[in-house]
């Protein structure tokens, strides 16, 4: 197969993960191989180009790069030769000035510290230096050499290097555009021989001994010009596939904005109703779905849907839930119930069905935060022999619904300055990650940055309550202040408004809920293996390009 019948097929493999970055990389270990142009015997070898060259300094041994117990790290042509970087190329390794010495205010030379200020191949310079100590030429290659180690680019004008760059300079044996392919291709090799702990760099020695192929100077212009056609090949490729990934995005985003508000739009112009739009989304749910995000969608309208009587029909014989209502008022402690002003149904922020009501969530159970009150709240005295679980906002944040790890254990002085809450509690994080839910799968203590919710006798569970606040998460995290960690009380959440269904609804919304959501499911899994295939059958299929 060669590089042309690949990219002929390339549709077949481009949905695969990262496929055109991996296929950008291909054709560059292609081109050091020489394996991506003929090679033509009339060329003047390498090894004579290199015989022919003389610097100022006297003859260099070009040819005697690896002892007989060393093994380069491919075969290449007969035509080609391996030389070590600092032999066809000056390399110049940067010195930032003195502060005093540069500025922003654009006087003396254009000054670049390290790969922050050279993303482009016009990089526009954040600083200037007035006394120059290291300059790089225009068209010098600058390689980062400092944190990362490997990205280059060329550049536009001369400048001064700061510590972070080495500028190349490739002497008349080798084309700067090939070279600059070169050290792309290489670029993963180079990064290999940083050292360091807080930041990896690279030396001079190492850098001046790199090994590269050297092919003939016909060849090399050769390889140049089908590298750039191809890479522009790629750029197309990357283009298109961009565009028609956004196109899709637009679809799925508009036909679940119909999907969840239907002919309510204000937007003006027609609408397609809730049934049409609901219709489209499930009769080509496999175009619609190609990406995880786009599950993600899928979930949250299934939930918005829940939440405002739209998943599952109405039925006229079911008990309006105000009854269940003021039956669990009648039953509950009126302390919080009785501070709490009474519910404005004008200002609520959607119309209910029949029979539903709007309820604040605290009359509806056992509200509260957990509990611990000792500090440091990390001392070992309270865990060691514990053996009452303790959960953390991590956990409620991992737990996709349902809480099933803990962080540790309480033994019996850390359950006393705790509280122990039972299984089936839902907890909603209100510092850190905000509006996190899960239902606990055990009994467990936490922190008060996590609220416990228990819903009153009547439901049959937290799964609705759960599943509401996962609607709400992005409003409640407006009510956060502007803090370095952000964070709600529980006031807000005892005011917050949820929608109620009657009870025999909600059992109904919270099975066709269950059901949807383990397709959801199913579908990430599809879009797992199929990634995983498209992966292998990508990695097949370049590996038969390659030999």
């Amino acid at each position: 197969m060669t590089p042309e019948h690949l990219l002929k097929h390339f549709d077949r493999i481009a949905t695969a993960p990262d496929a055109i970055p991996r296929l950008r990389r291909f054709i560059l270990d292609l081109a050091v191989r020489g394996r991506l142009v003929e090679q033509n015997s009339e060329d003047e070898s390498a090894v004579e180009q290199l015989k022919n060259y003389k610097k100022d300094k006297g003859e260099i041994d070009f040819i005697s790069l690896f002892s007989k117990d060393d093994t380069p790290p491919f075969k290449i042509s007969s035509t080609w030769v391996w030389a070590r970087l600092g032999r066809i190329a000056s390399v110049e390794m940067g010195q930032s000035p003195p502060s005093e010495h540069y500025n922003q205010s654009g006087e003396g030379m254009p000054f670049y510290q390290g790969k922050a200020d050279f993303g482009h191949r016009n990089p526009t310079p954040r600083f200037w230096c007035s006394q120059p100590t290291k300059i790089a030429k225009q068209n010098d290659i600058l390689i980062s050499i400092r944190a990362p180690v490997g990205p280059t680019n060329v550049t536009s004008e001369d400048c001064c290097i700061g510590r972070g760059l080495a500028a190349i300079r490739p002497y008349t044996v080798i084309n700067l555009e090939l070279l600059l392919y070169w050290l792309k291709g290489f670029e993963k090799k180079i990064a290999d021989m940083g050292f360091g702990t807080t930041f990896i760099a690279i030396n001079k020695k190492q850098l001046v001994s790199f090994p590269l192929p050297l092919p003939p100077l016909a060849e090399q212009h050769r390889i140049v010009a089908k590298v750039d056609e191809l890479m522009a090949l790629c750029d197309e490729l990357e283009a298109a596939q961009t565009k028609r990934e956004k196109r899709r995005d637009r679809l799925v985003a508009a036909t679940l904005h119909g999907i969840n508000n239907g002919e309510t739009s204000q937007e003006p112009g027609p609408h397609p109703s809730f049934e049409e739009s609901a219709r489209f989304y499930f009769n080509h749910l496999p175009r619609l779905t190609t990406h995880p995000e786009h599950i993600q969608q899928l979930r949250q309208t299934i939930l918005n849907l829940a939440v405002r009587g739209k998943l599952v029909p109405q039925d006229p014989n079911d008990e309006p839930v105000s009854r269940l209502i003021t039956d669990v008022q009648n039953k509950m402690e009126h302390q919080i119930i009785d501070l709490l002003p009474s519910v404005d149904e004008t200002s609520a922020p959607f119309t209910l069905p029949p029979g539903w009501a709007w309820e604040r969530f605290s009359s509806l159970g056992i509200f509260g935060r957990g509990r611990s009150k000792h500090r440091p709240r990390n001392d070992p005295s309270l865990f060691e022999g514990g053996t009452h679980r303790f959960i953390q906002t991590g956990d409620v944040a991992r737990s996709n619904g349902v809480i099933a790890s803990f962080t540790s254990r309480y033994n019996e002085a850390g359950l006393e300055q705790s509280k122990k809450w039972p299984k089936g509690t839902l907890c909603i994080t209100i510092a850190a990650n905000i509006a996190d839910s899960g239902i606990l799968e055990f009994d467990a203590c936490f922190p008060d940055s996590v609220v416990g919710f228990i819903p009153a006798s009547p439901f049959p569970n937290a799964r609705y309550f759960e599943y509401f606040i996962r609607t709400v998460k992005s409003r409640l995290l407006d009510f956060a202040p502007a803090t370095a960690q952000k964070n709600i009380n529980l006031g807000i959440l005892n005011e917050l408004l949820i929608p109620l269904p009657p009870l025999a609804e909600l059992k109904r919304i919270v099975e066709k809920v269950d059901k949807l959501m383990s397709i959801c499911d199913e579908l990430v899994a599809g879009l797992e293996a199929k990634s995983k295939t498209q992966g292998q059958f990508l990695e097949a299929t370049l590996l038969e390009a390659l030999h």
